[in-house]
């Protein structure tokens, strides 16, 4: 089966059109159709391998009406969602995903990554819950599912048990906030053999405040170990003095550790007890990528306690990186799109022959204006077809 994407435009202003051919990009340049073949007339949009979120959290998105965040931090935002993770409701939380889903396909997503909830309140009904959604929406977008998982009663016997319970309910990877436990190196220990014995990858949270500095810990023992571990939020790296950060994102870079930085939560959960010239809550990208390491941007938390905003839309991570992460346009979009995709062990993409038919196309004049902008009018393609088609129409009268 084939398709022409006819009369768009690619990342260098260039006019392109592409034909795909089943699920890969067949040929790009000036193209003919085939006879008989399907036509998608792009009229000047702007076409970028389509985004990836590498990091958030479907089961808590839309919750911030359930559960109100006192304090305003993260341990504000850990105890209020507490009493909403006990309910252990697995249609609710199958709802609010597919929300988001929605609304991240329609962004141009066609790869999620999701942080999902498993301890001692809510057992692994969340795991289950999305275990479900990933089958109902395989067709539209490739859903992984990361057990976050929080130590049980029955300290590290126990945390090994439902580290296997989780992976047995559907997860694909596993994860956790192991120095958020009270013996936070048994902690990392327990998901480093239940990985190993596996035979999966580890997607930490590590570093989520600035007064506490552990990612090269972790760096260490993902040396040792072999496992390969993404590690999420690492801000107090961003607040660390130009060498030492240097000297830890080198220990990453030889762990071949990737970093996900979560600008949006971060920003919003950190430095709230400083009273003057707030600190940034973003890792130290230029570091990490200048001693090698992959780095990725995600949303992590959507509308919930943790961050009362958010749009599922990599676009607006992209303008974050910009404007508070000093990063160039290219780069930012990187960091949603093909990045994003290494991070999950996906094909990173890209318009060449041969690449994953994974594309968006957007009203926008180039790179910047996407980002600056996020346009509304976007086409994304998965897999080769069609999934999301969103056409705006603005009337101003001068």
């Amino acid at each position: 089966m084939t398709e022409l994407l006819r009369g768009g435009r690619g990342a260098d202003g260039q006019g392109v059109d592409i034909r795909i051919v089943d699920d890969l990009i067949g040929e790009l340049g000036t193209l003919t159709p085939l006879p008989g073949e399907a036509v998608v007339d792009l009229d000047g949009r702007l076409v970028l391998p389509a985004f990836a979120e590498p990091h958030v959290h479907l089961d808590k998105a839309f919750t911030a009406g359930l559960a109100a965040n006192q304090t305003g931090d993260l341990q504000g935002a850990m105890a209020s969602y507490s009493a909403v993770a006990s309910m252990r409701q697995g249609d609710a939380i199958a709802d609010r995903a597919m929300r988001a889903l929605r609304l991240f396909v329609a962004a141009g997503t066609t790869a999620v990554r999701c942080q999902i909830g498993a301890g001692r309140l809510s057992g692994v009904t969340a795991i289950e819950a999305l275990a479900k959604v990933r089958e109902q929406v395989s067709a539209y977008v490739d859903l992984q599912i990361v057990a976050h998982v929080g130590v049980p009663d029955g300290g590290a016997a126990g945390h090994r048990a439902l580290l296997h319970r989780a992976l047995d309910a559907g997860a694909d990877q596993l994860g956790g906030n192991p120095f958020s436990e009270d013996d936070p190196d048994l902690a990392l220990e327990s998901c480093l053999e239940v990985a190993l014995d596996r035979g999966v990858e580890l997607d930490l949270h590590v570093d989520e405040s600035f007064d506490s500095v552990t990612l090269d810990r972790v760096a260490a023992r993902a040396l040792e170990s072999g496992v390969r571990v993404v590690a999420a939020h690492c801000v107090s790296l961003g607040v660390l003095p130009d060498s030492q950060a240097k000297e830890i994102a080198a220990a990453v870079a030889a762990a071949g550790m990737s970093v996900v930085t979560l600008p949006m939560t971060n920003l919003f959960l950190q430095g709230r007890d400083v009273l003057s010239a707030k600190p940034r809550g973003l890792t130290a990208i230029d570091a990490l990528r200048a001693a090698g390491v992959q780095v990725a941007a995600g949303s992590d938390n959507v509308r919930d306690p943790f961050n009362l905003v958010g749009r599922c839309d990599p676009l607006e991570i992209a303008s974050l990186l910009v404007t508070a992460g000093h990063q160039q346009p290219v780069h930012a979009a990187g960091m949603v799109g093909s990045e994003a995709r290494t991070v999950m062990g996906l094909p990173a993409g890209g318009l060449v022959a041969g690449a994953p038919a994974e594309l968006v196309a957007l009203g926008a004049d180039d790179l910047g204006d996407a980002i600056a902008r996020a346009p509304g009018d976007r086409l994304v393609w998965h897999r080769g077809q069609l999934v999301a088609q969103t056409v705006t129409t603005t009337d101003v009268p001068f």
